[in-house]
C-alpha cells in the first residue's frame, strides 16, 4: 500500500539539467519543489584526483544500472526486439546531476532553420523535397522565440564561445551560419592546441569558415548570474563519462541544483524511482507521481499542482506510456503521438589521419574543438541532393587516456605484437574529424512499451524500434569524401575515410547518447504531445522538456537546446500555477 504525503506545488521527475533549471526556477519564485531523483547524490569532491578511466569509462559508475532497466531493440517491426544487457551506443546517466555530470559540454544552439524546418523545406525546395514516410514538422516555435532562454542557459552554465552573429551583424570569430544572438558568450574560446590549429588552416585554405565550438569547459573562472562559482579548465582530459575534479565544467550540481536549495523551498529525495504519472483522465491532470525508495522498497505518492517531467528522453516516453498519457504512435496508421518521431544521430561519415610528427593529444577536454557547420542544416544548396539537412564538421582535442586509445590503420590487427606496436607508434600522431549528421524522423522509427520484457518491478521495457534511411546513408556519401578532402589538406601521411553508410543501425558500438524525440513538441495536439511552453496537451499541469519534444534530431548536441527548453517550461509553468489554464491555443 502506496503511503499518501502532503501536496506540493511541483514536483520534477529526475534532477539534471531540466529538474535542476525548473526546480530552482519554481522555488526562487516561492512555489514548493520537490525534486526526485533515482540515483544517489554526487558532488565534485567526490572526483578529486580519481582519474579512474577502467570504473568510469569503461564500467560506467554513471550511468542507469541495465541489470534493474534497460530497453529493448530492433532495427525494425518484423524483428524480436532483444534487451540491450551491455552499453554500446548510448550511455543513459543516473544520480543527481545526471548526465550533466558526465556530459563532454558542447553546446550549441540549433540553427533558425530547425524550428522551421517543414516550412522552410517547402518554401525553398517543393513539397516533393520531403521523402515519403519523413515525418517533417515543425516545432511550434521559431528560433527567435527561443533566443532569450538560450541567452540565459548560456550565462548561467558559463559557456566560452565567440559570436558569429551578434545582434544580426557577423563577427569574424565565430560561426557565420548561427542565429543572431543578443549577446556574446559569457568568457572567450578555449586555448587552440596546434590539432585544431591545423584544421583551421586547412578549412581555410579548402574555402570553409572555420570557428572554435562552443564549450562548457570554462575557458576562465567564472561567477554566473546566481553567484554559482565555476573553475577554469585545466586540460586534464577527464570529462567525457566522468565528474570533473575542477568544478571546471558546467554541472547542475554546481549551479541550478544549489541555488535552489538555498531557496529553502526545494527538497531533493534521492533514490526515488518514480513508476507512475497519477493521471486522471477525464479532468485532463495529473494528481502527482507514484515513486519506490530503492533503499527501503516503501512506495510514495506524492500528490501535486503541477508536475514537470525532467527524466532523461527514453524515461519521459516509458514513463508516459505506462501512465496511459496521450495516445500511442501506430506506425502502420501513422496515428498517436507518444512514441513518435524517434531520433538519434549519424556520426558514421568521417575521416582519420595518420602523420609522421606528434601532437600532444593527452591534453585535452570534452568540448575543446574547432568546427565548420559549411555542411549544416540548409547552409548548402540541396536542390541536387537527396537529402535534407547536414551536419556539424569537427575535430576535438577530449584527450587520449591510456586504456581505450589504441589507433591502428585498417590493415592492423586488433590484436598481438603489431597491434601493440603501431598503437605506441600511432599514439600522439593520429587525428579525427566527423560529421555529426542530423537524423530526420522516419514512420517507422519509434518507442512503445516492449509486449514482453519487464523491469525490477514488473513494469513493461521501453522497446525501440530504429533503422538507418537512405536520407541517412546518402547524407554520409556526401559529406564523408568532404571531410577526406579536408584531412589530407591537413598533411597526414595516411588518410582512412569512412564514406559509406553499409548494413542497418547496430546498437552494440558507441555512437552518442544523442536520443531524441518520443514526446515532440508542436502547435497541432493531433501531431504532438506537448505546446511551447513544453505543457502536455492531455494533461495540462503537466510539463515535459528535455530532448524528448525535439520533433526531429539537428547536427549538433542536445544540451544548449534541452537547457533553453527547461528555462522556457519553467515560465510556463509559473504561468500555468497562477492561470491553472493551457498556455498556447491548439491550430
Amino acid at each position: 500500500m502506496a503511503q499518501q504525503l502532503d501536496p506540493v506545488d511541483v514536483v520534477t521527475v529526475g534532477v539534471g539539467w531540466t529538474g535542476g533549471i525548473v526546480g530552482k526556477e519554481l522555488s526562487e519564485a516561492g512555489y514548493e519543489v520537490v525534486g526526485l531523483e533515482r540515483g544517489g547524490e554526487v558532488s565534485t569532491e567526490d572526483f578529486l584526483t580519481v582519474h579512474d578511466e577502467l570504473g568510469y569509462a569503461l564500467r560506467y559508475k554513471l550511468m542507469q544500472d541495465l541489470s534493474k532497466e534497460t530497453i529493448t531493440f530492433r532495427n525494425n517491426v518484423d524483428q524480436t526486439a532483444l534487451p540491450m544487457r551491455r552499453y554500446g551506443a548510448f550511455l543513459p546517466g543516473t544520480g543527481v546531476g545526471g548526465a550533466g555530470v558526465h556530459w563532454n559540454g558542447q553546446t550549441w544552439r540549433f540553427l533558425p532553420y530547425d524550428f522551421q524546418i517543414r516550412s522552410h523545406t517547402i518554401e525553398r525546395y517543393g513539397r516533393d523535397a520531403i521523402p515519403e514516410n519523413m515525418m517533417l514538422q515543425d516545432w511550434g516555435i521559431t528560433y527567435e522565440e527561443l533566443e532569450p532562454y538560450y541567452d540565459t542557459f548560456e550565462y548561467m552554465a558559463g559557456i566560452s564561445g565567440a559570436a558569429g552573429n551578434l545582434q544580426g551583424e557577423t563577427q569574424e570569430a565565430g560561426n557565420p551560419y548561427e542565429g543572431a544572438r543578443a549577446r556574446d558568450y559569457p568568457l572567450p574560446p578555449m586555448e587552440t592546441p596546434p590539432a585544431l590549429e591545423r584544421f583551421i588552416e586547412a578549412t581555410e585554405n579548402l574555402g570553409y569558415n572555420p570557428f572554435m565550438a562552443p564549450s562548457a569547459n570554462l575557458s576562465e573562472e567564472y561567477t554566473n548570474p546566481d553567484g554559482a562559482q565555476l573553475g577554469a579548465c585545466q586540460y586534464c582530459g577527464f570529462c567525457e563519462r566522468f565528474g570533473c575534479e575542477w568544478g571546471a565544467k558546467s554541472s547542475p550540481i554546481l549551479t541550478v541544483i544549489p541555488v535552489a536549495q538555498r531557496t529553502g523551498n526545494y527538497e531533493l529525495r534521492t533514490h526515488s524511482n518514480v513508476v507512475e504519472l497519477m493521471y486522471d483522465e477525464n479532468a485532463g491532470r495529473v494528481t502527482g507521481v507514484r515513486y519506490v525508495d530503492e533503499q527501503t522498497g516503501d512506495v510514495y505518492e506524492q500528490p501535486a499542482r503541477s508536475v514537470a517531467l525532467t527524466a532523461y528522453v527514453l524515461n519521459n516516453v516509458r514513463l508516459l506510456l505506462l501512465s496511459g498519457i496521450g495516445e500511442p504512435y501506430d506506425p502502420e496508421t501513422g496515428e498517436g503521438v507518444v512514441g513518435k518521431n524517434y531520433c538519434y544521430q549519424n556520426f558514421q561519415a568521417s575521416a582519420t589521419g595518420f602523420f609522421d610528427e606528434q601532437f600532444n593529444l593527452y591534453m585535452g577536454a570534452g568540448a575543446l574543438g574547432a568546427s565548420i557547420d559549411d555542411y549544416n542544416g540548409d547552409n548548402f544548396d540541396h536542390a541536387d541532393l537527396d537529402f535534407l539537412h547536414g551536419g556539424n564538421v569537427a575535430i576535438s582535442q577530449t584527450g587520449d587516456r591510456p586504456i581505450v586509445n589504441n589507433p591502428v590503420q585498417e590493415d592492423v590487427p586488433s590484436w598481438g605484437s603489431e597491434f601493440k606496436a603501431r598503437s605506441l607508434e600511432n599514439n600522439h600522431s593520429t587525428l579525427s574529424i566527423a560529421a555529426q549528421g542530423a537524423v530526420m524522423p522516419f514512420r517507422r522509427n519509434y518507442l512503445d512499451l516492449d509486449p514482453t520484457y519487464t523491469d525490477q518491478y514488473g513494469n513493461p521495457l521501453l522497446r525501440m524500434t530504429f533503422d538507418w534511411r537512405p536520407q541517412d546513408r546518402n547524407l554520409v556519401e556526401h559529406i564523408g569524401p568532404q571531410l577526406v578532402e579536408i584531412m589530407e589538406e591537413m598533411g597526414a601521411e595516411t588518410v582512412e575515410g569512412n564514406t559509406s553508410l553499409e548494413g542497418s543501425f547496430d546498437i552494440v558500438p558507441y555512437q552518442s547518447t544523442h536520443n531524441t524525440g518520443g514526446a515532440i513538441m508542436g502547435s497541432d495536439p493531433s501531431q504532438s504531445v506537448v505546446n511551447s511552453y513544453l505543457q502536455c496537451w492531455d494533461a495540462e499541469n503537466l510539463f515535459i522538456p528535455g530532448a524528448s519534444a525535439f520533433p526531429h534530431n539537428s547536427g549538433y548536441n542536445p544540451t544548449g537546446t534541452v537547457g533553453a527548453l527547461a528555462y522556457r517550461a519553467a515560465e510556463g509553468m509559473q504561468r500555468y500555477l497562477g492561470d491553472q489554464q493551457m498556455l498556447v491555443s491548439p491550430v
